[in-house]
């Protein structure tokens, strides 16, 4: 099930704490299992918050979290960051819309180009620019002082472990859930 929002408990802002949300879920529900659930709700609660988290380095910077995905999978991409708007699209698991209008925004924001390709006037290849980079680059020296900070009470070994236990996790929804990577609904 995952985590549920409150509105009352000891929580932050009003939400139940994990132990009172578990609580209520095995009173209405007596099949769950407490240790799953709560393995399942402190990861949506984290995923939620570390979201937030990246939203407000992103929004300090003049970005969204939208354009900090798109700079990102440009970045992967690797030298010379250039793609196609459907291969991102397709990437973000976004519609051709909703790239198109992720892709106007930082054009005009100077984050990325939007040019025909030479080789085949047909395609339209969107490129990064220097000051989308910049933006990536700062994004991350943020992130990783959050990420440190975040992981500061596990030590080395714990920090594998913790990463080999999400990884399979990972996997296993990855294999369940193959399309599961995109959107339900674009973002924009």
């Amino acid at each position: 099930m995952g985590d549920t929002p409150g509105t009352s408990g000891a929580g932050l802002g009003g939400e139940p704490t994990l132990d009172e949300q578990i609580a209520a879920y095995q009173r209405e529900f007596q099949d769950l299992d407490p240790q799953v659930e709560k393995i399942v709700s402190a990861l949506s609660r984290l995923n939620r918050r570390m979201n937030v988290a990246y939203g407000r380095q992103t929004a300090a910077l003049g970005i969204s979290n939208a354009e900090w995905e798109v700079l990102k999978a440009l970045v992967l991409s690797g030298a010379p960051y250039r793609m196609g708007p459907s291969e991102l699209a397709k990437r973000l698991g976004l519609t051709p819309a909703a790239m198109t209008h992720r892709i106007d925004r930082m054009v005009a924001e100077g984050l990325v180009t939007r040019e025909r390709d030479e080789s085949n006037r047909v395609r339209v290849i969107v490129e990064l620019m220097p000051e989308g980079r910049d933006k990536w680059l700062e994004a991350m020296r943020l992130a990783t002082v959050f990420e440190e900070d975040l992981l500061q009470d596990l030590s080395a070994d714990e920090r594998t472990v913790l990463g080999e236990v999400l990884t399979r996790l990972l996997r296993r929804v990855e294999h369940a859930q193959p399309d599961a990577g995109g959107r339900l609904t674009d973002l924009d």
